[in-house]
């Protein structure tokens, strides 16, 4: 188990139980107690936990892990879920896409979309323009000739590296979208697709309205839940793909609901 992702499943255990002690920590993770020590200071420098004699608490920020604590979590499934997103983008489209974990996996499957690459005698291969608030997106598809990059302004926000704000609106709100592919913080068949923080789920939401297609791209473990803020109702998304460990009333539910379900 890699570094980030002890830190990863820190969090998670904090997030669920609200304390931890390092001797159980230790266990559950079958690791040392020094390494444990180590992992639960340095959090606490990065003021992701409160750290306590012989254990930490829970700080708030550990509801709403930044995205690099994030991207060890359920990686091959989301990179699956990104290759079948990917598949469903033709050439030439407008390309709306949020940040997070799984619409980063989206955009390097587009990025190596053989359909999109530079021909090999020089000439210029089929393109894709994709408009984005996610930094991390835009750097990765900048380097690429093919992508037509859009970035819509705003404020950053650290822990997903999205762009949010008033001036990310004045952008969208004079583009029109093909398809927009939504990360999200959970989605289910009652409260639609929601996030954590209510700005990134404002921009989000004008993602979605500037596109005639919506597809959500989340792993199993954001199904059936709900988070914060509201992103879009239900009756807006029209694809969700997920892993193929969605239980299958879950599964049944949402397309009962009208949205076609695919699993990668």
């Amino acid at each position: 188990m890699s570094r980030y992702e002890r830190w990863n499943s820190l969090l998670e255990l904090l997030a669920e139980h609200g304390k931890l002690e390092v001797e159980e920590a230790a266990d559950a993770l079958n690791v040392s107690a020094a390494t444990i020590r180590r992992d639960l200071d340095q959090l606490a420098r990065q003021q992701m936990v409160t750290r306590t004699r012989g254990g930490a608490v829970a700080h708030n920020v550990s509801y709403d892990l930044p995205l690099r604590y994030k991207t060890a979590r359920n990686a091959d499934a989301k990179q699956r879920i990104g290759a079948a997103v990917a598949a469903l983008i033709a050439p030439g489209e407008v390309v709306g896409l949020n940040g997070g974990t799984t619409t980063t996996e989206v955009a390097r499957a587009l990025a190596v979309r053989p359909d999109l690459a530079d021909r090999p005698e020089g000439g210029p291969g089929q393109t894709l323009t994709v408009v984005t608030n996610a930094l991390n997106i835009a750097n990765e598809l900048t380097v690429r000739p093919q992508v037509k990059i859009v970035v819509t302004g705003g404020v950053a926000r650290p822990q997903s590296y999205e762009l949010i704000g008033p001036l990310a609106g004045l952008v969208l709100s004079e583009l029109t979208l093909d398809i927009t592919v939504l990360g999200v913080d959970a989605i289910d068949v009652e409260h639609g697709a929601t996030a954590h923080h209510e700005g990134e789920a404002s921009v989000n939401r004008l993602l979605a309205e500037r596109a005639r297609r919506v597809v959500v791209a989340a792993d199993s473990s954001k199904l059936g839940h709900r988070a914060f803020a509201r992103i879009c109702a239900l009756e807006q998304v029209d694809t969700l793909v997920t892993d193929s460990a969605v239980a299958p009333d879950l599964a049944a539910a949402f397309t009962e609901a009208g949205v076609e379900l695919l699993t990668a």
